[in-house]
């Protein structure tokens, strides 16, 4: 048996001991069971697995543990993965991980639930959870012009595809700009790779952010990779989906699958709000030559069940990461003098309209996944706010832990609408599973939802 004591830094070396008992209760009030998993996913980053179920079957003997002595607060690990330690230490950069994750259960446990300060059915106080968040994981600068570049894209995805973002990442940090991404691997790490390479060059490394943001329920898929240096754990995905496009002044979406279609219908849902047509936000999809039937599919979903307007909120560049760079580079300038124009934050996008439906956390449960409106007889910004929330059961039935609890007891999720509609969701879920998008590994995909139209 392996048994390991840290200690953390800063203001983590004094918790209270209801704090102290909180991160130890194991009961369904308590955090203990959520810190498991949340810090088994860290200690196990690099692993190819990306089901929560397997990850905490394969350590059934890992346990964590919270001291509380007259010096201050201490972890003590049972049989970390092995993977975690060099010579008997836990790896600095996934011991700063790990107690970003003890700082942020416990502030959205007592500062933000339990506080009574935001109501939680209120759009405008659900954003006011988003800016307390990042703000307490110190990840709002004042003082720095809009660089931040939100990458997006799938964990399973071709090597060349994964070459090809390191490029675009690459590209991006020789023009100064950092990185924000899921912070797990594939197109998540890739872009951060790339640009700790440029930064290097431009001896910017010391002050330069590879931002990665997550949320309890998909960290054991996207486990945070090394390169992130700044890391925020947002108390559910429709958080963690705002903090993006708060943080972000540009986004960038790479190959991916039903996950990444969530993150560009979320997106597409805002940018098609007539309340945000004035707002600075580009939009560019990208990927290496060789990539052109996936866009090719997209393009064909968006337009199908959305409209071609949607898709124009789209540029869409292939196989040049240096023309993606300058065209970021340029945008960014554009949203600078919006945003100074408007005497508004260049930290933190307090514009933006997002409204309660995509701040609503959705619980991808059978009745749930059978009840979304997937109708054409609504505008296209609800329609996509809806699709994103097919997309995003599917993300839960693939890699989840309770997602995939629930397809096991009780079979696919159901989702049913109009035939066109679910026609396209269809042929573009069969891209996927063609391309091998769905899943890492080479095992046969086994759908985790059933499509039916209505008559």
């Amino acid at each position: 048996m392996t048994q390991l004591l840290i200690r953390p830094e800063g203001s983590l070396q004094i918790l209270s001991r209801y704090e102290v008992q909180q991160l130890c209760d194991q009961s369904d009030d308590g955090l203990n069971d959520l810190l498991r998993q949340c810090a088994l996913a860290v200690l196990n980053a690099g692993d190819d697995e990306d089901n929560g179920l397997k990850l905490i079957e394969r350590h059934p003997d890992f346990d964590i543990q919270v001291r509380s002595h007259g010096r201050g607060m201490q972890l003590q690990l049972t049989n970390p993965p092995a993977r975690a330690l060099v010579n008997g230490e836990l790896i600095t950069g996934l011991k700063e991980h790990l107690f970003a994750v003890v700082r942020d259960l416990i502030y959205t446990k007592n500062e933000l639930r339990a506080s009574g300060l935001f109501n939680w059915n209120d759009s405008s106080s659900i954003t006011n959870v988003v800016f307390h968040q990042l703000r307490n994981a110190q990840l709002l600068k004042p003082n720095l012009s809009p660089n931040i570049i939100v990458c997006w894209g799938g964990h399973a995805i071709s090597r060349y595809e994964y070459d090809y973002s390191k490029f675009v990442g690459y590209e991006l940090g020789l023009r100064g700009m950092d990185i924000c991404t899921g912070c797990g691997p594939g197109a998540m790490k890739g872009p951060m790779k790339g640009a700790a390479v440029a930064h290097g060059k431009q001896r910017t490394s010391a002050t330069a952010r590879y931002i990665g943001i997550t949320e309890p329920g998909i960290i054991a898929a996207e486990a945070p990779n090394a390169v992130v240096n700044e890391l925020v754990i947002m108390p559910d995905i429709e958080k963690r989906l705002e903090a993006f496009v708060r943080l972000g002044h540009g986004i960038v979406i790479f190959p991916g699958g039903a996950g990444t279609m969530e993150e560009l219908l979320y997106l597409l849902s805002i940018l098609m709000h007539p309340d945000n047509q004035h707002i600075e936000l580009p939009l560019i999809l990208t990927g290496p030559n060789g990539s052109e039937a996936y866009f090719a599919a997209i393009e064909t979903f968006i337009t199908n069940t959305l409209g071609a307007p949607t898709w124009q909120k789209v540029s869409l560049i292939m196989g040049d990461a240096q023309t993606l760079a300058e065209h970021c580079f340029t945008a960014l300038q554009q949203v600078r003098a919006q945003r100074k124009a408007n005497s508004d934050a260049y930290y933190f996008n307090w514009q933006l309209t997002i409204p309660w439906e995509l701040q609503c956390p959705f619980e991808p449960s059978h009745s749930n996944m059978a009840q979304l409106n997937l109708s054409s007889d609504q505008p296209s910004y609800l329609l996509a706010s809806q699709l994103r929330k097919a997309f995003s059961g599917i993300v839960a039935g693939n890699v989840k832990a309770s997602g995939l609890r629930a397809v096991q007891q009780h079979g696919p999720f159901q989702l049913t609408g109009d035939a066109r509609i679910m026609h396209a969701i269809d042929q573009l879920l069969s891209v996927f599973i063609e391309q091998k998008r769905m899943k890492l590994g080479d095992k046969p995909y086994h759908p985790c939802y059933k499509i039916q139209a209505l008559n």
